[in-house]
């Protein structure tokens, strides 16, 4: 593997951490983008790349996005992620969460971590075993904010579709809105419930076929191949699973008038925000619209460490500030005739003190 600091997405990263071990099998990737606002926090991925630099690649630019989506959602957190490289057969053993729990308290609470694609609940579990900066953990009362962060991802997610929906259609109802979700799991799947009961008009599409038919029934949407949701006509495409799917090639083949989903870096590269744009595409910055879920785990954690108990009414209420943050982002893109990811990019990078 090259110099991580030689890496395209390299962006002055203040801690890239590489750890193997051999007994458990462990290897892992962590990552700390800025740490100017608190520590670096977000989620763990576990995932097989068959190039390890792929691994180095999401590990880099997720931490970034993370720094941009703690300072937007205003969270006294700064951005970081760990990638665990799984082996084909994604063989997850005690000891290999062991070993990665003890990785993280080594690190002197410099990176909290918390679930993400392939890591459960029960996994941080096991994590919070080996240290105690960790959070996504099992609630622990009627009410209390904690456990798995994806119905929190859901809701902010729905209520920024909400928003671009009124800021572009100019309605404040749902009622018959073509709405393409590309990804119905955990957070695919709690948006589409959301949508589904204001009556938007659902377009699903899944590599999981048989959960997502069952979705499909449940809530009288209509099923299309993984290939085909990003050209099915709709008001909003709503990308729900992996990242950079939007490219010179795919957006020129949308037929939408807004993108809003929970997808990290949805962007291949930052110059295809002004494709977007340019196409008159209304775009909803990723980290701006899915920050729904780092808001419970930061809500968990920080209250965690004050000797107290956060609630869901506390999340709510900061979730449901998504929403006006994306309506200044797309007031200024306008004004600035300027893409609403270059905007968010700049309020953020301001934030984190590199403006």
């Amino acid at each position: 593997m090259t110099a991580f600091w030689t890496e395209p997405d390299f962006d002055d990263h203040e801690m890239v951490h590489f750890v193997r071990d051999r007994e458990s099998g462990l290897t892992a990737i962590i990552a700390v983008h800025s740490s100017h606002l608190g520590p670096g926090a977000g989620g763990t991925r576990f995932w097989h790349y068959p190039n390890p630099k792929d691994g180095l690649r999401d590990a880099l630019r997720l931490s970034r996005g993370m720094s941009y989506k703690n300072a937007m959602a205003g969270l006294p957190m700064g951005g970081g992620k760990a990638v665990i490289l799984a082996d084909e057969a994604r063989t997850k053993t005690p000891e290999l969460l062991a070993a990665f729990g003890d990785a993280v308290e080594g690190l002197n609470g410099r990176y909290v971590t918390a679930e993400d694609v392939g890591i459960s609940e029960a996994d941080m579990v096991a994590v919070s075993q080996r240290t105690s900066h960790v959070s996504g953990l099992p609630v622990s009362g009627q009410g209390s904010a904690g456990g798995d962060p994806g119905p929190f991802t859901s809701y902010g997610i729905y209520l920024g579709i909400k928003a671009a929906v009124q800021h572009r259609l100019g309605t404040d109802s749902m009622a018959g809105v073509r709405v393409a979700l590309q990804g119905t799991g955990s957070v695919g799947g709690g948006v589409a419930r959301l949508l589904a009961k204001d009556g938007a008009k659902l377009t699903l599409a899944d590599i999981n076929k048989d959960s997502v038919t069952a979705l499909a029934q449940e809530l009288g949407a209509e099923v299309v191949d993984p290939q085909a949701i990003m050209t099915t006509p709709c008001d909003v495409f709503s990308p729900n699973a992996l990242g950079a799917i939007l490219n010179e090639e795919s957006i020129a083949k949308l037929d939408t008038q807004i993108v809003a989903g929970g997808a990290n870096n949805q962007l291949a590269r930052s110059a295809h925000g002004q494709v977007l744009f340019e196409r008159g595409i209304l775009y909803a910055p990723d980290y701006v619209i899915n920050a729904g879920g780092i808001i419970s785990v930061a809500t968990e954690y920080l209250a965690r460490r004050e000797g107290r108990t956060g609630s869901v009414d506390e999340v709510n209420a900061l979730i449901e500030q998504i929403p006006g943050r994306l309506e200044r982002i797309w007031q200024a893109s306008e004004q600035g005739a300027t893409s609403p990811d270059v905007v968010a990019d700049r309020m953020a990078q301001e934030l984190i003190g590199r403006g």
